[in-house]
């Protein structure tokens, strides 16, 4: 059996999001310092957009870091269902991210199929092939699901493939990164918060493999959950 995640409780979604943004900073500034750079994935969320503003407020290199995006909705650009737009909103104003290095997934592409090849090249452009990030950092929904790897979804089968286009969910399409890429990456960052999470959560900890989540490599993995999340735990 892999190693199990390690596991940080903090009080509230606030204070998880101030570790979260802590800990990226600190995974950021030793990747530049042992690689140059640090390639990052993020999801969406309302604690994340709160992680996020922290991050912004440290002190990086930014010209050295790429952000990428875990999952998207097929939205137009400035849309509030669009994870995107609150990236941008979240990090942007207060951080000097290069428009260059930051990689939006493309779906405003008419067809999803292409603009999941399209983002898969790219992550191959900058994170090499097979692409290895430094950090993805990953959210866990009500129902085990986590990027946009959703109970049923066709997607949670493909490994062939870096991005993988999804059904609606919640309303909408999405794009997201299957569990290959998200597998390799050097370090895997999980936020979870809010009493609704905590069945799955501590399904999640026990390495349920009949969750999305759950299914996720764990031998690089910290989680980082309030006690309303972690209250089994």
């Amino acid at each position: 059996m892999s190693q199990n995640p390690e596991l940080r409780i903090h009080a509230d979604a606030d204070a998880v999001a101030a570790e979260a943004a802590l800990l990226i900073a600190c995974e950021a500034r030793e990747a530049i310092a042992s690689r140059g750079r640090f390639l990052l994935a993020v999801s969406g969320g309302r604690t994340p957009w709160v992680m996020l503003r922290a991050l912004a407020r440290e002190a990086l290199p930014w010209d050295q870091i790429h952000l990428f995006q875990v999952d998207e909705r097929v939205a137009p650009d400035g849309h509030a269902d669009r994870n995107l737009t609150h990236l941008r909103a979240s990090l942007l104003p207060q951080a000097p991210l290069p428009e260059a290095n930051l990689h939006p997934m493309p779906v405003t592409d008419p067809d999803p199929n292409a603009a999941a090849v399209r983002y898969a090249v790219e992550l191959e452009r900058v994170a090499g092939r097979p692409p290895v990030l430094d950090l993805v950092h990953l959210g866990m929904g009500a129902d085990g699901h986590t990027a946009s790897l959703i109970p049923g979804d066709p997607a949670l089968g493909v490994r062939d493939a870096e991005v993988a286009v999804c059904g609606v969910y919640q309303g909408r399409q999405r794009l997201t990164l299957t569990y290959p890429v998200i597998d390799q990456a050097r370090r895997i960052l999980w936020v979870v918060t809010g009493a609704e999470k905590a069945p799955m959560l501590t399904r999640l900890l026990a390495g349920d493999r009949t969750i999305p989540a759950g299914v996720v490599a764990r031998d690089r993995a910290v989680i980082i959950a309030d006690r309303d999340a972690a209250v089994a735990a």
